[in-house]
C-alpha cells in the first residue's frame, strides 16, 4: 500500500509545490490500490470516467505538460501512435484494454520521468512550447496546473472508488 506524506508546512517554494504534487499522486495511487481490471473499468453513471482511465489520463497529462510543453519534445509511446483524431479521449477509453499492472506501471514510470524533469529545472524556467496565445508559461505554472488536475480528478476518484467497494477516505 502506498504511504502518503503530507506536503511540508514550512519549506521553500519548489519543495512545497512538489510536496503537493506528490501528495496528490499518492492519493490517486491509494484510490486505485488493490483494484482488479473490472473494478478499474467501472463507471459511475452518468459519467464514463474510470479509475483505470484516470491513471492513464494523468500519466498523459504529466508527459504532455513536462515533456511536450515544457521541454518541447514530441509525444513518446504510447501517446505517439494513438489515433487522437478518431478518439480525443483515447487515454480514458483505451485503459480498459490495459491490465492493472500495465496501468500502474505506465503511471509510475511517467511520474518517475516527470520527477527527473522537475529535478533539473527551476520554477522560473519557461516552457519551450507556447500556449494558444503564443505565451511561454513557467514551470511554476505547469506544476500548479498539475496539482489542480490531480485535485480535480482525485475528487472524481473518491466517488468512483466508494461506488465500487465502499472505500472512503481523504
Amino acid at each position: 500500500m502506498t504511504e502518503r506524506i503530507d506536503p511540508p508546512l514550512a519549506a521553500d517554494e519548489k519543495t512545497t509545490l512538489l510536496g503537493f504534487l506528490d501528495y496528490h499522486r499518492d492519493t490517486l495511487r491509494l484510490k486505485t490500490a488493490g483494484l482488479d481490471a473490472a473494478q478499474l473499468a467501472a463507471t459511475l453513471p452518468p459519467s464514463e470516467m474510470t479509475l483505470g482511465g484516470m491513471l492513464k489520463h494523468l500519466a498523459l497529462v504529466e508527459h504532455s505538460w513536462l515533456r511536450r510543453v515544457f521541454l518541447g519534445e514530441e509525444f513518446a509511446e504510447p501517446w505517439a501512435s494513438a489515433d487522437w483524431d478518431a478518439d480525443w479521449d483515447w487515454d480514458w477509453h483505451s485503459a480498459v484494454d490495459d491490465t492493472p499492472e500495465q496501468l500502474r506501471t505506465l503511471f509510475d514510470e511517467t511520474v518517475a520521468d516527470s520527477d527527473g524533469v522537475l529535478a533539473g529545472a527551476s520554477l522560473d524556467d519557461l516552457a519551450a512550447r507556447p500556449d494558444r496565445r503564443g505565451e511561454h508559461g513557467s514551470l511554476r505554472w505547469i506544476v500548479l496546473h498539475l496539482v489542480e488536475e490531480y485535485a480535480r480528478h482525485n475528487g472524481h476518484a473518491d466517488l468512483i472508488r466508494e461506488s465500487i467497494d465502499g472505500v472512503t477516505g481523504e
